[in-house]
């Protein structure tokens, strides 16, 4: 089995109640940026502050961080080198954050871990949307286990007792004991992990599964930043983030400087019903301070079964801590953040889309039909923010608008990967469009913007968006419940033209980004909050469609 979605802009936070990216993927990445001449020191200073990040093991604070240096300085090699080394950290504080993931390295025998990289490398060789240069997937699985040698949570779990000087000679010298093969294919690249995995097992003492896992990891990192190995716990967050559903406490949230910060809290769950309100940092877990936590541990901490309890300190800026006690529950994700009619002179309506999953067809039906039924003229669908989702649905939502023609269509290697997806003429709205995207606006997000684009169906406002043009594969795996995403597919526009590193340019361009809009919650209908430009200029642009209509 294998769900072709759209992965979000890859980023280093944690998403929606304790997910982690689809790079995560994901939501509060910085907007895009036009790449600029490198300054010297603008470069030092951010490498610096990089620096500082990676000392204080803030893997996801300093991911976020070299990724917008990579954009905005793509020529500089070294803020690349340091954003590669920042990504395997990162993805091994995940895995072995995870309890179910370091159970699984005991339970497998190094013939299961062997059977598990072939897997992944079957599937690389048969999916991805590239010809995989093989010597690459082993020198990266190398990378990989090099940089595991020298992190305290692998040494802490795998080895320990083994002296540090002990475990850096053999580190420094792997590589070059490992290949002794020409790696050409995927039983060579298979032969180079099962060779490291003997080494250190006969050095070191490390369990030969610990070892291949990083080659699994390294090889799958080595892609794309949207390609990954995902362990169990991982493929099930995915999957609930294509349900749109949860359990857990009901916040979105990210690392910060130390603690865990709200950056929203999902209407009617368990946060919200504690007291817990967006702005808050978490500042310690059932009393463990998160200072003392890297941030994946501090998350994985708030997790647990549905009906258990888990003891939080909330800090509100200005006040007090507060010790509050929350429930675990069951979660609904609402893909329609907001539905409102703006102004009922012009019957100028808003939908604010946060997400492109399962139910998203369905609730933007429902959010149509009660604006249309208070007089709906014109819409203005907000996209910035939306990191992507599912692919069939990102073509039901154009089809929604789109009476005819190619919606797009996706090209991979594999010819099984080729196809063009088509609107509809039943159900079509047709009703003026205004939409709003910016940086972070990506995937699905992206392929509505350029449908609506293409067949000048509606103006675009805001910032150009993400620039992410590929489709991914999620592929479970026979082993340790784990599963592959994987780049299988580029994505085009109607017209042709590719997403990739360009996005979507608006027809109406708004300088800077802004706060979305806020409302007055006794008041259904009213003007959009002075301080988003965005949002105005959308507004003025509805009002002229319906005025020249």
């Amino acid at each position: 089995m294998r769900l072709r979605v759209f992965v979000g802009a890859w980023a280093c936070c944690l998403a929606v109640l304790f997910s982690f990216p689809l790079p995560l993927a994901a939501q509060q990445t910085a907007a895009t940026t036009t790449p600029v001449a490198a300054s010297q020191t603008d470069v030092d200073e951010l490498l610096s502050r990089g620096q500082r990040l990676e000392s204080e093991r803030r893997w996801g604070e300093a991911l976020t961080l070299y990724e917008d240096g990579h954009r905005q300085y793509p020529a500089v090699r070294h803020i690349e080198q340091r954003l590669q080394l920042c990504r395997i950290h990162y993805d091994l504080a995940r895995r072995y954050g995870d309890r179910n993931f370091r159970e699984t390295i005991t339970a497998l025998s190094p013939r299961q871990a062997l059977d598990l990289y072939s897997e992944v490398l079957l599937k690389i060789q048969a999916h991805y949307v590239d010809t995989p240069d093989w010597r690459r997937l082993a020198d990266f699985g190398h990378t990989s286990l090099q940089v595991a040698l020298a992190d305290p949570l692998f040494l802490e779990a795998n080895l320990p007792g083994v002296s540090t000087a002990k475990v850096d000679q053999l580190r420094r010298a792997l590589p070059g004991r490992a290949t002794t093969v020409h790696v050409n294919n995927r039983h060579a690249a298979s032969e180079v992990a099962a060779l490291a995995a003997r080494i250190c097992h006969d050095e070191l003492g490390l369990a030969e599964s610990a070892c291949i896992h990083e080659y699994v990891c390294g090889a799958t990192n080595s892609l794309d930043p949207y390609s990954a190995f995902l362990t169990s716990s991982q493929l099930n967050e995915v999957y609930s983030q294509i349900e749109g559903n949860f359990v857990g406490l009901g916040v979105e949230l990210k690392s910060d400087q130390g603690a865990l910060l709200i950056v929203k809290v999902i209407s009617g769950s368990p946060a919200q019903r504690a007291g817990i309100v967006a702005g808050d940092r978490i500042i310690a877990v059932d009393g463990r301070s998160t200072t003392d936590l890297t941030t994946d541990q501090a998350a994985n901490l708030l997790q647990g079964k549905e009906g258990s309890h888990v003891l939080v300190t909330a800090l509100t800026s200005g006040q007090q801590p507060r010790q509050l006690r929350v429930r675990r529950e069951h979660v609904e994700v609402p893909s329609i953040d907001e539905a409102r009619i703006l102004d009922a002179g012009y019957g100028v309506a808003y939908v604010k889309l946060t997400c492109f999953q399962k139910t998203t067809t369905r609730d933007l039906d429902a959010a149509l039909w009660r604006l249309h039924r208070q007089g709906m003229k014109t819409l203005i669908v907000d996209l910035r923010g939306n990191p992507g989702g599912l692919l069939n649905t990102a073509v039901e939502v154009v089809d929604k608008f789109v009476d005819r023609g190619t919606i797009v269509s996706t090209r991979g290697r594999s010819r099984q990967e080729d196809y063009t997806y088509s609107a509809r003429e039943a159900g079509t709205w047709r009703v003026p469009l205004v939409v709003l995207i910016d940086g972070d606006s990506a995937s699905a997000s992206e392929i509505f913007a350029g449908a609506i684009r293409d067949f000048r169906r509606g103006r675009i406002v805001g910032a150009t968006s993400y620039g992410k043009g590929s489709v991914q594969g999620i592929f479970p795996l026979n082993l340790a419940n784990s599963g592959l995403r994987l780049t299988t597919a580029k994505f085009y526009s109607p017209k042709g033209y590719p997403y990739s590193g360009i996005g979507v340019k608006p027809d109406v361009p708004v300088a800077h980004r802004v706060a979305r809009p806020n409302y007055d919650d006794d008041t259904e209908q009213t003007a959009p909050a002075p301080a988003d430009d965005a949002l105005d200029q959308a507004l003025r642009e509805a009002r002229f469609q319906v005025a020249h209509r």
